[in-house]
C-alpha cells in the first residue's frame, strides 16, 4: 500500500475506488496479498474461507491457548499471539501441505489408489484428510459449502485439483468412514484451482504462493476472529484464573533413583 498522496492506494487502486466498487475484504486480501484485482468469485470464495475457519469452538489448541492466557490476566495480544503460536501441522496448519500433496499426484498422473498406497507406505498422513467427529455418514457442513460453490461459482472444469481429492476420498473411506476430505483439504484444492483458473497467476507464481505459506495465512486470518472472540468472552465474563482439572492428569511418581 501507499499512503503518500492525496488517498491510501492498495496496489494501484485508491481506497475511494475500494469502497465504492464494494470489494470487500476478499478483493483487499487480493491487492494487499496478490498485488492484483481477482475474480469475484475469487474474492468471495477468500471471505467464505475467513468465515469457515474463524471458530471451531473452545475445546481446540489455539482456542483453549488464548482462553486460559486471556484468564492469567493477559492482555489481547498476548492471548491472541498464544492461541496463533499453537498452529501447525496438528492443528490448522495443513492446508499448506495438503495443497502439495494433492497438487503433486494430480500433476504427476497418479492414480488416487496408487497416491494414497504410497503415502502409506511412506508411514505419512495424507494432509487434508480425516476427521476425529465427521464422516461420510456425518458430512462437514463446511466442506459442503465450499464444494457446492467450487462446482456452481469456479470456472467450468476447473476443479481438477479438488476432483482429484474427491476421488481419493472414495478410496481412503472404503477403509474407515471418516477418512473424509476435511476443511482443510477442501480449502487447499479449491484455493490451487483457483489460482490455476483465474488467468492472473503464471505456473511459477501459482506454485510459489503454495510454497510460500498463503493458506495457512488464510487460517491464521480466519480464526484470529474466532481466538478474540474467546478472549472477549473471558474478560466479559470475568473468569479467574484458569487450573486443569487434576483427574485428566496423569502423574508420574516413579523415583528416579531407583526407576520404579
Amino acid at each position: 500500500s501507499d499512503e503518500r498522496g492525496d488517498e491510501l492506494v492498495y496496489a494501484g487502486v485508491p481506497i475511494s475506488t475500494v469502497m465504492k466498487d464494494d470489494m470487500g475484504v476478499g478483493g483487499v486480501v487480493g491487492l494487499l496479498w496478490f498485488r492484483r484485482k481477482l475474480p469475484p468469485h475469487f474474492n468471495k470464495f477468500i471471505e467464505m474461507v475467513l468465515q469457515i475457519t474463524a471458530d471451531h469452538g473452545p475445546a481446540v489448541s489455539g482456542a483453549h491457548n488464548t482462553i486460559v492466557t486471556a484468564r492469567a490476566g493477559k492482555d489481547l495480544l498476548s492471548s491472541l499471539c498464544s492461541g496463533l503460536l499453537t498452529i501447525g501441522p496438528r492443528f490448522g496448519g495443513a492446508l499448506d501441505e495438503a495443497a502439495k500433496m494433492f497438487t503433486r499426484a494430480y500433476d504427476e498422473k497418479v492414480s488416487p489408489q496408487q497416491f494414497v498406497m504410497d503415502t502409506r507406505n511412506a508411514g505419512k498422513l495424507i494432509m487434508g484428510i480425516g476427521h476425529k467427529i465427521k464422516s461420510v455418514d456425518n458430512p462437514d457442513q463446511r466442506v459442503v459449502i465450499l464444494k457446492e460453490f467450487a462446482f456452481a461459482k469456479f470456472p467450468a472444469n476447473s476443479q481438477k485439483v479438488l476432483r482429484y481429492a474427491l476421488e481419493v476420498e472414495k478410496v481412503t473411506t472404503r477403509k474407515k468412514n471418516n477418512l473424509i476430505l476435511n476443511v482443510d483439504g477442501v480449502i487447499a484444492c479449491c484455493f490451487v484451482d483457483l489460482l490455476r483458473s483465474c488467468k492472473s497467476f503464471s505456473v511459477d507464481e501459482t506454485q510459489q504462493y503454495i510454497e510460500m505459506g498463503t493458506l495457512n495465512a488464510l487460517f491464521v486470518l480466519g480464526r484470529s476472529i474466532g481466538f478474540i472472540g474467546h478472549y472477549l468472552d473471558q474478560k466479559r465474563l470475568k473468569q479467574g484464573l484458569y487450573r486443569h482439572p487434576t483427574d485428566d492428569i496423569t502423574y508420574f511418581l516413579s523415583d528416579i533413583n531407583t526407576n520404579q
